[in-house]
């Protein structure tokens, strides 16, 4: 009896489940003199007293407490099983059951205090004023390290029916790799969070997701095929649905609870408010920027571009009275190069004034790309159009020239060290053949192309339209990325021989 009651004290006396469930059944076991036991909780979570394998007569008790059931405490004697030894057992049981009660409610208020911690870390943030970004970093790290996951991402909205994972954490090559990488919003547990507006929780997440980028060339880093257990939360803020944050464990941790997927969602409440919140004070911000734009968009038309036009036309109807041939073309040549620039202000014009248009111009999602790519950078890329963009380039090909133009402005950031880099997308007169160049001063291409993260990705979706993607040495040092696509001809156009 002294045994027993000094048994019980010591299982009454642990607060942590782990520790708990070790204590319960290497004192139930040596009590008994077994040679083998097991205590398994229902939710997740073993502790083992022995080696080998559990006999054929080991005995079973549910380990409860009240009307709740943990799990199930299994002995294996390796020998006589009485009554007076079942009595044992049972009272370890009993306490072990008890003892698990009280151990489960203060994780769960331990817990409780983390993810309220977690919620007042982001509501700082917000009242600071951080940038979407970071505010997107903070929520995906946060979520990560309180959940006791593995990775912390948040995917939001690129397009009709595809999601794209703006951040993952923690930092990394992996997460360079995963940083980017598009899903379907239909047959993924992140776009099945998305369009019900509900928690997802899944087992088997890398399986799952190894099998829906079957299709998509290019190395799935190992971080991804080791993930189980995930949690797929969206970002709700009224009837908008902002993005979804996923948090993931690897295959050797215990798998989330009900509890813990009532947890992140209360926690997703509160960082869906500071994502909205850091949206709506760049919004405010970007229209004091877009006002000085115009401003100055309406001077250069108004004053610059009409002063340059009229010197043009005077060297023009100078160039016709010089008797000296050679003279004349070089005047000519002056004023062709004023119409180069007058072409170039024009660009910035609507460079400058694109951003606040209609959400759907191409022009104006391409800008949105750039500008969303300056924190990255340290700089905002100078942004070129030439030709019928918005009328040649189909919603299909759309969704890829864009993500291509964040993987190629991404890739830039993390591997040029650049002080400025240009962006030209034009589409050829016959509207046919799309072509996106991006240049950067930086160090160069390395000598092994491959290393740069997601150079695959934009050659396979290149090639999904029949284009080439090729990184080079830049004319003048740094590098220069082209990516083309053949344009689908329209079906009015088939067959007609134009």
């Amino acid at each position: 009896m002294p045994a027993i009651l000094a048994a019980v004290g010591g299982i009454a006396r642990e607060l942590e489940v782990p520790a708990l469930l070790a204590r319960a059944v290497t004192a139930t076991c040596e009590l008994l003199g077994a040679r083998r036991g097991r205590l398994q909780l229902t939710e997740g979570g073993t502790a083992e007293y022995g080696r080998g394998p559990l006999g054929t007569d080991a005995v079973e008790l549910p380990v409860r407490a009240g009307t709740q059931t943990f799990g199930t405490l299994t002995v294996d004697p390796g020998g006589e099983f009485g009554r007076r030894e079942r009595e044992v057992l049972g009272a370890l049981t009993a306490a072990t059951g008890m003892a698990l009660e009280k151990a489960l409610l203060v994780d769960q208020m331990r817990r409780r205090e983390r993810w309220l911690e977690a919620s007042y870390d982001v509501t700082r943030a917000l009242l600071a004023a951080q940038d979407l970004r970071a505010t997107l970093r903070l929520v995906a790290e946060r979520a990560r390290v309180v959940a006791g996951g593995t990775a912390g991402a948040i995917a939001r909205p690129d397009g009709p029916g595809r999601l794209v994972f703006d951040v993952v954490e923690p930092p990394g090559e992996d997460a360079d790799r995963l940083t980017g990488m598009t899903v379907p919003a239909e047959g993924t547990a992140t776009g099945m969070a998305f369009t019900t507006r509900r928690p997802v929780v899944v087992r088997d997440y890398g399986e799952h997701v190894q099998e829906q980028q079957r299709s998509h060339p290019g190395p799935i880093p190992a971080m991804v095929k080791d993930l189980d257990s995930a949690i797929s939360v969206p970002l709700i803020v009224g009837e908008e649905t902002l993005g979804v944050l996923v948090v993931a464990k690897f295959r050797d941790r215990s798998p989330f609870t009900d509890s813990d997927v009532q947890l992140a969602e209360t926690f997703a409440g509160h960082a869906a408010l500071a994502v909205e919140f850091s949206r709506a004070q760049e919004a405010r911000q970007q229209l004091a920027v877009f006002s000085d734009r115009d401003r100055i968009a309406r001077d250069l038309h108004d004053l610059v571009i009409q002063r340059l036009f009229a010197t043009g036309l005077g060297l023009e109807g100078v160039s016709r009275l010089i008797g000296d041939a050679g003279v004349a073309a070089r005047v000519a040549g002056f004023a062709q190069d004023l119409d180069g620039t007058i072409r170039e202000i024009r660009n910035s014009i609507f460079s400058l004034q694109a951003p606040a248009q209609a959400q759907g111009s191409l022009r104006s999602e391409l800008l949105r790309v750039a500008v969303d790519a300056r924190d990255a950078l340290g700089f905002e890329p100078r942004v070129g159009f030439d030709g019928p963009l918005d009328a040649a380039v189909p919603d299909a090909v759309r969704s890829d020239l864009i993500a291509s133009l964040r993987e190629a402005l991404t890739n830039v950031a993390r591997h040029a060290g650049a002080k400025s880099s240009s962006v030209e997308v034009t589409v050829d007169r016959l509207g046919r053949r799309l072509t996106l160049v991006v240049r950067d001063d930086g160090t160069g291409p390395p000598s092994e192309a491959g290393r740069i993260s997601g150079l695959a990705n934009l050659a396979s979706r290149a090639a999904r339209w029949g284009g080439h993607c090729v990184l080079a040495a830049g004319e003048d040092g740094g590098a220069r990325l082209e990516w083309t696509a053949e344009l689908p001809v329209p079906i009015g156009e088939q067959g007609s021989g134009r």
